[in-house]
Protein backbone atom coordinates (compact mmCIF):
# COMPACT_ATOMS: atom_id res chain seq x y z
CA UNK A 1 0.00 0.00 0.00
CA UNK A 2 1.06 3.35 -0.86
CA UNK A 3 1.09 7.34 -0.61
CA UNK A 4 2.81 9.35 -3.17
CA UNK A 5 2.80 12.97 -2.80
CA UNK A 6 3.87 14.96 -5.44
CA UNK A 7 3.86 18.18 -7.34
CA UNK A 8 1.12 16.92 -9.10
CA UNK A 9 -1.23 16.40 -6.03
CA UNK A 10 -1.58 13.44 -4.20
CA UNK A 11 -1.40 9.55 -4.89
CA UNK A 12 -2.11 6.35 -2.84
CA UNK A 13 -4.58 3.16 -2.12
CA UNK A 14 -7.79 4.01 0.08
CA UNK A 15 -7.49 2.28 4.00
CA UNK A 16 -4.88 1.55 5.77
CA UNK A 17 -2.58 3.92 8.49
CA UNK A 18 -2.47 7.69 7.90
CA UNK A 19 0.50 8.88 6.30
CA UNK A 20 1.18 5.68 4.51
CA UNK A 21 -1.89 5.42 2.32
CA UNK A 22 -4.72 7.68 1.29
CA UNK A 23 -6.77 7.87 4.05
CA UNK A 24 -10.06 10.13 4.74
CA UNK A 25 -7.24 12.28 7.39
CA UNK A 26 -4.97 12.53 3.98
CA UNK A 27 -7.36 13.54 1.89
CA UNK A 28 -8.76 16.33 4.18
CA UNK A 29 -4.96 17.60 4.88
CA UNK A 30 -4.62 17.84 1.30
CA UNK A 31 -7.82 19.39 0.31
CA UNK A 32 -7.01 21.84 3.55
CA UNK A 33 -3.82 22.76 1.98
CA UNK A 34 -4.84 22.84 -1.52
CA UNK A 35 -7.50 25.58 -0.61
CA UNK A 36 -5.32 27.37 1.97
CA UNK A 37 -2.72 28.03 -0.94
CA UNK A 38 -5.38 28.51 -3.37
CA UNK A 39 -7.07 31.61 -1.18
CA UNK A 40 -3.62 32.83 -0.81
CA UNK A 41 -3.07 32.67 -4.62
CA UNK A 42 -6.16 34.03 -5.59
CA UNK A 43 -5.46 37.08 -2.74
CA UNK A 44 -9.45 37.41 -2.23
CA UNK A 45 -11.29 35.58 0.88
CA UNK A 46 -14.33 34.29 -1.72
CA UNK A 47 -12.74 32.08 -3.97
CA UNK A 48 -14.73 29.12 -6.30
CA UNK A 49 -13.57 25.52 -6.64
CA UNK A 50 -14.86 23.26 -9.64
CA UNK A 51 -14.74 19.18 -8.55
CA UNK A 52 -15.36 16.47 -10.49
CA UNK A 53 -14.69 13.10 -10.18
CA UNK A 54 -14.21 9.45 -12.02
CA UNK A 55 -16.19 6.46 -11.15
CA UNK A 56 -14.20 4.76 -8.75
CA UNK A 57 -15.36 3.29 -5.91
CA UNK A 58 -13.56 5.42 -3.07
CA UNK A 59 -14.97 8.69 -5.23
CA UNK A 60 -17.94 9.96 -3.18
CA UNK A 61 -16.24 8.91 0.29
CA UNK A 62 -13.34 11.30 -0.74
CA UNK A 63 -15.75 13.81 -2.85
CA UNK A 64 -17.49 14.64 0.37
CA UNK A 65 -14.09 14.60 2.37
CA UNK A 66 -12.58 16.95 0.16
CA UNK A 67 -15.92 19.06 -0.61
CA UNK A 68 -16.49 19.46 2.97
CA UNK A 69 -13.22 20.67 3.88
CA UNK A 70 -13.01 23.57 1.57
CA UNK A 71 -16.67 24.45 2.78
CA UNK A 72 -14.98 24.85 6.14
CA UNK A 73 -11.88 27.33 4.68
CA UNK A 74 -15.05 29.60 3.56
CA UNK A 75 -14.63 28.23 -0.23
CA UNK A 76 -17.74 28.03 -2.66
CA UNK A 77 -18.19 24.23 -4.73
CA UNK A 78 -19.19 23.81 -8.19
CA UNK A 79 -19.62 20.32 -8.07
CA UNK A 80 -19.58 18.06 -11.63
CA UNK A 81 -20.71 14.64 -10.10
CA UNK A 82 -19.27 12.11 -12.21
CA UNK A 83 -17.33 13.70 -14.76
CA UNK A 84 -13.75 13.44 -16.86
CA UNK A 85 -10.79 15.23 -16.12
CA UNK A 86 -10.77 17.17 -19.69
CA UNK A 87 -14.86 18.46 -18.74
CA UNK A 88 -12.94 19.85 -15.20
CA UNK A 89 -10.54 21.38 -17.15
CA UNK A 90 -13.00 22.84 -19.40
CA UNK A 91 -15.41 24.03 -16.97
CA UNK A 92 -12.74 26.09 -14.50
CA UNK A 93 -12.29 28.90 -16.81
CA UNK A 94 -15.63 28.55 -18.24
CA UNK A 95 -17.20 29.42 -14.22
CA UNK A 96 -14.65 31.52 -13.75
CA UNK A 97 -13.28 29.87 -10.99
CA UNK A 98 -10.13 29.95 -9.08
CA UNK A 99 -9.25 26.25 -9.54
CA UNK A 100 -10.46 22.83 -9.93
CA UNK A 101 -9.81 19.15 -8.32
CA UNK A 102 -10.39 16.13 -10.09
CA UNK A 103 -10.58 12.81 -7.88
CA UNK A 104 -9.44 10.11 -9.71
CA UNK A 105 -5.85 7.78 -10.27
CA UNK A 106 -6.30 7.89 -13.73
CA UNK A 107 -4.93 4.55 -15.05
CA UNK A 108 -4.16 2.97 -11.63
CA UNK A 109 -6.40 0.36 -10.04
CA UNK A 110 -9.50 0.19 -8.43
CA UNK A 111 -7.69 0.27 -4.84
CA UNK A 112 -6.13 4.35 -5.63
CA UNK A 113 -7.76 7.64 -6.01
CA UNK A 114 -6.15 10.58 -5.82
CA UNK A 115 -6.11 14.47 -5.57
CA UNK A 116 -5.52 16.15 -9.22
CA UNK A 117 -5.14 19.84 -8.81
CA UNK A 118 -5.83 22.64 -11.27
CA UNK A 119 -5.50 26.34 -11.20
CA UNK A 120 -7.61 28.92 -12.27
CA UNK A 121 -6.94 28.56 -15.93
CA UNK A 122 -7.91 24.73 -15.61
CA UNK A 123 -4.74 23.66 -15.76
CA UNK A 124 -2.03 21.23 -13.71
CA UNK A 125 -0.37 23.34 -11.36
CA UNK A 126 3.55 24.42 -11.66
CA UNK A 127 6.38 22.73 -9.90
CA UNK A 128 6.53 25.90 -7.50
CA UNK A 129 3.18 25.91 -6.76
CA UNK A 130 2.95 22.22 -5.80
CA UNK A 131 5.81 22.42 -3.42
CA UNK A 132 4.55 25.17 -1.55
CA UNK A 133 1.05 22.91 -1.26
CA UNK A 134 3.01 20.20 0.13
CA UNK A 135 4.84 22.38 2.58
CA UNK A 136 1.26 23.60 3.81
CA UNK A 137 0.34 20.08 4.23
CA UNK A 138 3.46 19.15 6.21
CA UNK A 139 3.30 22.10 8.34
CA UNK A 140 -0.74 21.77 8.86
CA UNK A 141 -0.80 25.90 8.34
CA UNK A 142 -4.62 25.93 7.96
CA UNK A 143 -7.13 29.28 8.99
CA UNK A 144 -10.71 27.58 9.10
CA UNK A 145 -14.06 29.68 8.31
CA UNK A 146 -16.13 31.04 11.09
CA UNK A 147 -19.77 29.62 10.80
CA UNK A 148 -20.96 32.71 9.01
CA UNK A 149 -18.33 32.40 6.35
CA UNK A 150 -18.71 28.96 5.59
CA UNK A 151 -18.71 28.05 1.82
CA UNK A 152 -21.56 26.37 -0.13
CA UNK A 153 -21.85 23.65 -2.37
CA UNK A 154 -23.70 24.04 -6.07
CA UNK A 155 -24.50 21.06 -8.40
CA UNK A 156 -24.10 21.08 -11.56
CA UNK A 157 -24.47 17.99 -13.62
CA UNK A 158 -24.21 19.36 -17.10
CA UNK A 159 -20.81 20.14 -17.81
CA UNK A 160 -20.12 16.90 -19.92
CA UNK A 161 -22.84 18.09 -22.33
CA UNK A 162 -21.42 21.30 -22.34
CA UNK A 163 -17.74 19.74 -22.63
CA UNK A 164 -19.12 18.03 -25.70
CA UNK A 165 -20.61 20.96 -27.27
CA UNK A 166 -17.30 22.84 -27.09
CA UNK A 167 -15.95 20.04 -29.36
CA UNK A 168 -18.33 20.10 -31.82
CA UNK A 169 -17.79 24.03 -32.23
CA UNK A 170 -14.25 23.52 -32.71
CA UNK A 171 -13.40 24.32 -36.97
CA UNK A 172 -11.25 21.29 -37.52
CA UNK A 173 -14.12 19.12 -36.24
CA UNK A 174 -16.38 18.20 -39.04
CA UNK A 175 -19.63 16.94 -38.01
CA UNK A 176 -21.31 16.76 -41.22
CA UNK A 177 -18.51 14.67 -42.75
CA UNK A 178 -18.67 12.29 -39.68
CA UNK A 179 -22.43 11.68 -39.95
CA UNK A 180 -21.52 10.89 -43.73
CA UNK A 181 -19.31 8.32 -42.99
CA UNK A 182 -22.08 6.40 -41.11
CA UNK A 183 -18.95 4.88 -39.01
CA UNK A 184 -19.59 1.80 -36.09
CA UNK A 185 -17.43 2.31 -33.50
CA UNK A 186 -17.07 0.05 -30.03
CA UNK A 187 -16.50 1.80 -27.13
CA UNK A 188 -14.48 -0.17 -23.67
CA UNK A 189 -15.43 3.14 -21.18
CA UNK A 190 -13.58 0.35 -18.48
CA UNK A 191 -16.83 0.76 -16.52
CA UNK A 192 -16.46 4.56 -15.96
CA UNK A 193 -16.98 8.03 -16.73
CA UNK A 194 -15.78 7.13 -20.38
CA UNK A 195 -18.91 5.29 -20.79
CA UNK A 196 -20.99 7.97 -20.40
CA UNK A 197 -19.08 11.06 -22.17
CA UNK A 198 -17.64 8.78 -25.23
CA UNK A 199 -21.20 7.40 -26.45
CA UNK A 200 -22.54 10.68 -26.03
CA UNK A 201 -20.36 12.57 -28.25
CA UNK A 202 -20.41 9.54 -31.00
CA UNK A 203 -23.90 9.72 -30.54
CA UNK A 204 -24.09 13.91 -31.34
CA UNK A 205 -22.14 12.81 -34.27
CA UNK A 206 -24.22 10.15 -36.17
CA UNK A 207 -22.15 7.30 -35.16
CA UNK A 208 -23.10 3.79 -34.39
CA UNK A 209 -21.88 2.96 -30.96
CA UNK A 210 -21.98 -0.36 -29.85
CA UNK A 211 -20.85 -0.18 -25.65
CA UNK A 212 -18.73 -2.20 -23.90
CA UNK A 213 -18.17 -1.78 -20.45
CA UNK A 214 -20.09 1.59 -20.34
CA UNK A 215 -21.47 1.15 -16.81
CA UNK A 216 -20.16 3.53 -14.39
CA UNK A 217 -20.11 1.25 -11.41
CA UNK A 218 -16.48 1.58 -10.47
CA UNK A 219 -15.94 -2.01 -11.18
CA UNK A 220 -13.15 -2.21 -13.87
CA UNK A 221 -13.69 -5.26 -15.50
CA UNK A 222 -10.01 -5.28 -16.58
CA UNK A 223 -6.65 -3.47 -15.86
CA UNK A 224 -7.37 -0.26 -16.50
CA UNK A 225 -4.11 0.93 -18.66
CA UNK A 226 -5.40 0.97 -21.84
CA UNK A 227 -2.30 -1.34 -23.19
CA UNK A 228 -3.04 -4.44 -25.56
CA UNK A 229 -2.53 -6.86 -23.02
CA UNK A 230 -5.78 -5.84 -21.13
CA UNK A 231 -7.90 -5.00 -24.59
CA UNK A 232 -8.62 -8.69 -25.60
CA UNK A 233 -12.40 -8.11 -25.49
CA UNK A 234 -12.62 -5.07 -26.95
CA UNK A 235 -10.34 -6.56 -29.81
CA UNK A 236 -12.11 -9.55 -30.08
CA UNK A 237 -15.63 -7.38 -30.43
CA UNK A 238 -14.48 -5.39 -33.43
CA UNK A 239 -14.01 -8.02 -35.35
CA UNK A 240 -17.22 -9.99 -34.29
CA UNK A 241 -19.28 -6.52 -34.99
CA UNK A 242 -17.21 -5.69 -38.19
CA UNK A 243 -16.78 -2.20 -36.49
CA UNK A 244 -14.80 0.49 -38.46
CA UNK A 245 -12.64 0.83 -35.19
CA UNK A 246 -12.72 0.39 -31.53
CA UNK A 247 -12.52 3.59 -28.72
CA UNK A 248 -10.37 2.67 -25.66
CA UNK A 249 -10.21 5.36 -23.02
CA UNK A 250 -8.61 5.13 -19.23
CA UNK A 251 -11.16 5.62 -16.38
CA UNK A 252 -11.00 9.37 -16.13
CA UNK A 253 -10.88 9.67 -19.95
CA UNK A 254 -7.55 11.47 -20.95
CA UNK A 255 -5.97 8.53 -22.13
CA UNK A 256 -7.52 7.39 -25.57
CA UNK A 257 -6.51 3.95 -27.49
CA UNK A 258 -7.77 2.93 -31.03
CA UNK A 259 -8.47 -0.70 -32.23
CA UNK A 260 -8.09 -0.71 -35.76
CA UNK A 261 -11.15 -2.35 -38.14
CA UNK A 262 -8.89 -6.08 -38.18
CA UNK A 263 -8.95 -5.99 -34.43
CA UNK A 264 -5.19 -5.25 -34.06
CA UNK A 265 -3.90 -2.04 -31.85
CA UNK A 266 -3.53 1.07 -33.85
CA UNK A 267 -0.66 1.77 -31.11
CA UNK A 268 -1.53 4.07 -28.17
CA UNK A 269 1.44 6.37 -29.57
CA UNK A 270 -0.23 6.65 -32.56
CA UNK A 271 -3.42 8.35 -31.18
CA UNK A 272 -1.16 11.63 -31.08
CA UNK A 273 0.31 10.59 -34.33
CA UNK A 274 -3.16 10.65 -36.44
CA UNK A 275 -4.26 13.32 -34.68
CA UNK A 276 -1.54 15.77 -35.39
CA UNK A 277 -0.95 14.36 -39.03
CA UNK A 278 -4.82 15.88 -39.26
CA UNK A 279 -4.33 19.21 -37.72
CA UNK A 280 -1.13 19.76 -39.18
CA UNK A 281 -2.28 18.89 -42.96
CA UNK A 282 -4.97 21.91 -41.74
CA UNK A 283 -3.02 24.15 -39.35
CA UNK A 284 0.84 24.53 -39.78
CA UNK A 285 2.96 24.80 -36.90
CA UNK A 286 5.12 23.01 -34.55
CA UNK A 287 4.14 19.64 -32.09
CA UNK A 288 5.69 19.52 -28.31
CA UNK A 289 5.32 15.78 -26.71
CA UNK A 290 7.25 13.79 -23.86
CA UNK A 291 10.84 12.20 -24.11
CA UNK A 292 8.99 8.97 -23.85
CA UNK A 293 6.66 9.24 -26.73
CA UNK A 294 7.77 7.90 -30.34
CA UNK A 295 9.67 9.28 -32.89
CA UNK A 296 6.66 9.09 -35.45
CA UNK A 297 5.49 12.45 -34.34
CA UNK A 298 8.90 13.73 -35.28
CA UNK A 299 9.01 12.27 -38.63
CA UNK A 300 5.00 13.40 -39.49
CA UNK A 301 5.99 17.12 -38.25
CA UNK A 302 8.68 17.48 -40.05
CA UNK A 303 6.65 16.28 -43.00
CA UNK A 304 3.96 18.98 -42.87
CA UNK A 305 6.99 21.47 -42.12
CA UNK A 306 7.04 21.77 -38.81
CA UNK A 307 9.21 21.34 -35.37
CA UNK A 308 9.56 18.77 -33.44
CA UNK A 309 10.28 19.21 -30.02
CA UNK A 310 10.57 16.66 -26.61
CA UNK A 311 9.49 18.00 -23.36
CA UNK A 312 10.46 15.80 -19.81
CA UNK A 313 7.91 13.37 -18.87
CA UNK A 314 4.69 14.83 -17.09
CA UNK A 315 1.54 16.84 -18.52
CA UNK A 316 2.33 19.93 -16.83
CA UNK A 317 6.17 19.99 -18.80
CA UNK A 318 4.43 19.39 -21.97
CA UNK A 319 2.20 22.34 -22.00
CA UNK A 320 4.93 24.52 -21.11
CA UNK A 321 6.97 23.64 -23.92
CA UNK A 322 3.52 24.31 -26.11
CA UNK A 323 3.28 27.01 -24.60
CA UNK A 324 7.27 28.36 -25.53
CA UNK A 325 7.01 27.08 -29.04
CA UNK A 326 3.49 27.90 -30.15
CA UNK A 327 2.66 24.21 -30.37
CA UNK A 328 -0.59 23.76 -32.55
CA UNK A 329 -1.11 20.40 -31.23
CA UNK A 330 0.97 17.98 -28.47
CA UNK A 331 0.78 15.13 -26.00
CA UNK A 332 1.68 12.56 -24.92
CA UNK A 333 2.37 9.11 -26.35
CA UNK A 334 0.25 7.20 -24.04
CA UNK A 335 -2.66 8.52 -25.96
CA UNK A 336 -2.87 11.55 -24.31
CA UNK A 337 -4.10 14.96 -26.92
CA UNK A 338 -3.33 17.87 -26.15
CA UNK A 339 -5.05 20.46 -28.84
CA UNK A 340 -4.94 24.56 -26.83
CA UNK A 341 -8.07 25.47 -29.43
CA UNK A 342 -10.40 23.72 -26.71
CA UNK A 343 -7.84 24.11 -23.60
CA UNK A 344 -4.16 22.54 -22.29
CA UNK A 345 -5.29 19.34 -21.07
CA UNK A 346 -5.03 16.04 -22.15
CA UNK A 347 -8.57 15.08 -23.73
CA UNK A 348 -9.70 12.09 -25.13
CA UNK A 349 -13.27 13.53 -26.30
CA UNK A 350 -10.97 16.23 -28.39
CA UNK A 351 -9.30 13.17 -30.06
CA UNK A 352 -11.71 11.30 -30.93
CA UNK A 353 -13.63 14.18 -32.96
CA UNK A 354 -10.22 15.28 -34.50
CA UNK A 355 -9.57 11.31 -35.18
CA UNK A 356 -13.33 10.74 -36.62
CA UNK A 357 -12.83 14.10 -39.37
CA UNK A 358 -9.45 12.86 -40.28
CA UNK A 359 -10.92 9.51 -41.30
CA UNK A 360 -13.87 10.57 -42.51
CA UNK A 361 -12.13 12.93 -45.29
CA UNK A 362 -9.11 10.44 -46.14
CA UNK A 363 -11.86 7.66 -46.92
CA UNK A 364 -9.47 5.08 -45.85
CA UNK A 365 -10.00 2.40 -43.28
CA UNK A 366 -8.18 2.58 -39.74
CA UNK A 367 -6.03 0.12 -40.66
CA UNK A 368 -4.71 1.39 -44.01
CA UNK A 369 -4.20 4.95 -42.33
CA UNK A 370 -2.18 3.46 -39.33
CA UNK A 371 0.00 1.51 -42.29
CA UNK A 372 0.26 5.33 -43.90
CA UNK A 373 2.78 6.31 -41.15
CA UNK A 374 6.17 5.75 -40.24
CA UNK A 375 6.67 2.28 -38.51
CA UNK A 376 7.66 2.14 -34.70
CA UNK A 377 7.50 -0.31 -32.43
CA UNK A 378 7.69 0.12 -28.84
CA UNK A 379 8.02 -1.69 -25.57
CA UNK A 380 7.16 -0.85 -22.57
CA UNK A 381 8.49 -2.27 -19.12
CA UNK A 382 8.94 -1.57 -15.41
CA UNK A 383 10.91 -2.83 -12.25
CA UNK A 384 8.36 -2.55 -9.20
CA UNK A 385 10.30 -0.38 -6.85
CA UNK A 386 11.32 -1.88 -2.79
CA UNK A 387 12.74 0.60 -0.05
CA UNK A 388 16.90 -0.40 -0.53
CA UNK A 389 16.42 0.17 -4.67
CA UNK A 390 18.66 3.54 -4.94
CA UNK A 391 17.02 4.56 -8.08
CA UNK A 392 19.48 7.38 -8.74
CA UNK A 393 22.23 5.36 -8.19
CA UNK A 394 21.07 3.00 -10.89
CA UNK A 395 20.20 5.80 -13.27
CA UNK A 396 23.50 7.15 -13.01
CA UNK A 397 25.37 3.88 -13.00
CA UNK A 398 23.43 3.44 -16.80
CA UNK A 399 24.33 6.93 -17.38
CA UNK A 400 28.36 6.31 -17.34
CA UNK A 401 27.40 2.66 -19.28
CA UNK A 402 26.13 4.14 -22.24
CA UNK A 403 28.64 7.23 -21.89
CA UNK A 404 29.64 7.61 -25.35
CA UNK A 405 25.53 7.75 -26.70
CA UNK A 406 23.90 10.55 -26.95
CA UNK A 407 22.44 10.81 -23.69
CA UNK A 408 19.85 13.33 -22.60
CA UNK A 409 19.39 13.80 -18.28
CA UNK A 410 16.63 15.91 -18.52
CA UNK A 411 14.23 13.67 -16.89
CA UNK A 412 16.02 10.46 -15.78
CA UNK A 413 18.17 8.79 -18.51
CA UNK A 414 17.28 8.68 -21.86
CA UNK A 415 19.87 7.07 -24.34
CA UNK A 416 19.66 7.67 -28.28
CA UNK A 417 20.74 4.94 -30.11
CA UNK A 418 21.12 5.71 -34.32
CA UNK A 419 18.07 2.91 -34.75
CA UNK A 420 16.08 3.02 -31.33
CA UNK A 421 16.04 4.51 -27.90
CA UNK A 422 15.46 3.80 -24.34
CA UNK A 423 14.07 5.86 -21.71
CA UNK A 424 14.27 5.23 -17.81
CA UNK A 425 12.80 6.99 -15.11
CA UNK A 426 11.00 7.04 -12.05
CA UNK A 427 7.50 6.96 -11.90
CA UNK A 428 5.76 10.03 -10.33
CA UNK A 429 2.39 8.14 -10.01
CA UNK A 430 3.90 4.22 -9.29
CA UNK A 431 6.17 2.74 -6.97
CA UNK A 432 8.20 1.80 -10.30
CA UNK A 433 11.23 2.57 -12.16
CA UNK A 434 9.57 2.59 -15.96
CA UNK A 435 11.74 1.95 -19.15
CA UNK A 436 10.58 2.66 -22.30
CA UNK A 437 11.99 1.30 -25.94
CA UNK A 438 11.20 1.85 -29.44
CA UNK A 439 12.96 0.82 -32.41
CA UNK A 440 11.82 -0.38 -35.88
CA UNK A 441 10.67 -3.73 -35.09
CA UNK A 442 8.96 -4.77 -31.90
CA UNK A 443 11.59 -8.07 -31.22
CA UNK A 444 14.12 -5.28 -31.40
CA UNK A 445 12.53 -3.07 -29.18
CA UNK A 446 11.71 -5.84 -26.67
CA UNK A 447 14.82 -6.95 -27.00
CA UNK A 448 16.44 -4.02 -26.25
CA UNK A 449 14.11 -3.35 -23.31
CA UNK A 450 15.09 -7.13 -21.90
CA UNK A 451 18.78 -6.36 -22.10
CA UNK A 452 18.28 -3.02 -20.27
CA UNK A 453 16.10 -4.49 -17.51
CA UNK A 454 19.16 -7.25 -17.32
CA UNK A 455 21.56 -4.83 -16.77
CA UNK A 456 19.50 -2.75 -14.02
CA UNK A 457 18.84 -6.12 -12.04
CA UNK A 458 22.27 -6.60 -12.07
CA UNK A 459 22.88 -3.39 -10.40
CA UNK A 460 19.94 -3.66 -7.43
Amino acid sequence: MTLIKSISGIRGTIGGEIGENLTPVDAVKFAAAYGTWLKKEAGKEKITVVIGRDARLSGEMIQNLVSSTLVGLGIDIIDLGLSTTPTVEVAVPIEKADGGIILTASHNPKQWNALKLLNHKGEFLSGADGAEILKIAENDDYLFAEVDHLGRVLKNDAYIDIHIDEVLNLPLVDAEKIRAAEFKVVVDGVNSTGGIAIPKLLEELGVEVIKLYCDPTGHFPHNPEPLKEHLTDISELVVKEQADFGIVVDPDVDRLAFISNDGEMFGEEYTLVACADYVLGKTKGNTVSNMSSSRALRDITEKHGGTYEASAVGEVNVVELMKKNNAVIGGEGNGGIIYPEIHYGRDALVGVALFLTHLAESGVSVKELRDGYPSYFMSKKKIQLTPEIDVDAILKAMENRYAAENISTADGVKIDFPENWVHLRKSNTEPIIRIYTEAKSQDEADNLAAKIMAQIEELV
